[in-house]
């Protein structure tokens, strides 16, 4: 942000604030010539005219800096702002709120988020869609209440934070076995971290995608000043099966997650259930949360449920040009993101394997975003096979085909009930609407 974030390190006067909001009118005003996408500089301007900008303290007003310094510093931002303190929300509330219901859709502009994990009876197995086994991941974001969030956390912080939840790992030990991988260098003072890691464990876990990369490659982040103070406070406690991780120290001060692999959506999404009432559980842990907006995230764009539930599937077909940019066209409609296999601004798979999630994650239900991974993943392969969408009927006439030319097979035995032909519920879906989806 050039000289306005210099000017901030001094003592502000009104006519200096003023200058401020001058130039960063300015600025916003060049950005959005540019990029009219950007929600920092569309929404800032707004802000700085109201009264509740205005009445701001000279604090708040270099927090609020901060805030927004990753939509200024990038122009190319979407969202472009970051909260830096649990209450950010509401201290800067005219300009979050334009902000989060723009990029979450709520024309109303008076939703207020519900948390439900219920799922009643639901049954989200994806062999019922004729497929196999898929790699299923569903993490959320966290935040404690009583620290900074990442992007205003010093070293000293964030040292202190992993301090902190360490009698938390303890626990989570005692339950599901594992260890704590930490990349602190040192805890100060000559005090040994006791779950240091080197540098090729550290390359192990990333190329495993057990533990995430250096954030000073992310300009958004470094902008942000969520990547300070690499490595300090950054780690991962990961359980003795691998099919539960916390990270700790990255975008959030917890991202906890729970992966497998299987067909069943609901078991990663009940394990994950679970680990977090253990973790609620313990005590001195409480979670941040915004009475409008649920779960307490640094990027508005992960507030309310924090949730992000994913499988990776082969279209091959969707992806025969070796990019991702038509799956992107036909997901963007059934409200499915699209990433690489490696996670965001990576490559697709050799054979043509994706990740994908669905990308509400506020206004929405826990419940509603694991039934809308199962209805996407089934819509998304009546695209991927329209004229052959469920393949394992086909597979189930070819073996009715071969039992019956055997003449050893019984008649019981060639019924077509014994080979279990039950119509699969992709069928469901007509054509026109797999015609108006990939649209």
């Amino acid at each position: 942000m050039g000289s306005s974030a210099s000017t901030l390190e001094n003592e502000m006067t009104s006519e200096i604030r003023e200058k401020l909001a001058v130039d960063l009118k300015s600025q916003c005003e060049n950005i959005l010539k540019k990029n009219s996408d950007n929600r920092c500089c569309k929404y800032v301007l707004e802000y700085l005219d109201t009264d509740e900008c205005k009445k701001l303290s000279n604090d708040d007003v270099k927090i609020f800096f901060k805030c927004i310094r990753t939509g200024i510093d990038n122009t190319d931002s979407g969202l472009g702002c970051y909260a830096m303190t649990p209450t950010d929300y509401k201290k800067f509330g005219f300009f979050f709120n334009k902000v989060i219901r723009d990029y979450h859709g709520d024309i109303s502009g008076e939703k207020k988020h519900v948390t439900n994990w219920d799922t009643g009876s639901a049954d989200y197995d994806v062999k019922k869609l004729g497929l196999d086994e898929l790699s299923m991941r569903v993490r959320v974001g966290r935040n404690l209440t009583g620290f900074n969030l990442p992007g205003a956390m010093d070293k000293d912080e964030r040292i202190r934070f992993e301090k902190r939840m360490l009698p938390a790992f303890d626990q989570l030990i005692d339950k599901y076995g594992g260890k704590v991988h930490s990349l602190t260098p040192t805890f100060g003072d000559e005090e040994v971290n006791p779950n240091l890691i080197s540098s090729e464990e550290y390359k192990k876990l990333v190329d495993e995608h057990v533990m995430f990369k250096d954030m000073a490659v992310d300009p958004y982040l470094n902008s942000a000043g969520i990547s300070n103070d690499w490595p300090f406070g950054r780690g991962c406690w990961q359980s003795s099966d691998k099919m539960r991780i916390i990270w700790f120290g990255e975008e959030d001060q917890l991202r906890i997650m729970c992966l497998k692999k299987g067909s069943n959506l609901l078991e990663v999404f009940t394990n994950l259930n679970e680990m977090l009432k253990t973790v609620e559980g313990i005590g001195g842990i409480e979670f941040a949360m915004d009475e409008n907006y649920g779960y307490v995230t640094s990027c508005p764009s992960n507030l309310g449920t924090g949730m992000r539930a994913s499988v990776h599937v082969k279209i091959p077909k969707l992806t025969a040009d070796g990019t991702d940019t038509k799956a992107k066209a036909v997901c963007k409609p059934l409200g499915l993101s699209v990433r690489g296999t490696g996670g965001e601004h990576t490559p697709i798979g050799a054979d043509g394997t994706v990740d994908i999630s669905p990308s509400a994650r506020l206004f929405i239900k826990e419940s509603e975003i694991i039934e809308k991974l199962y209805e996407g993943i089934e819509k998304l392969m009546a695209i991927e096979n329209p004229t052959g969408v469920v393949n394992n009927i086909a597979d189930k006439l070819s073996e009715l085909s071969v039992a019956c030319l055997s003449p050893s097979t019984s008649m019981a035995e060639k019924s077509p009930r014994s080979l279990n032909l039950a119509p699969s519920p992709v069928l469901a879906i007509t054509a026109a609407e797999v015609s108006d989806e990939s649209k």
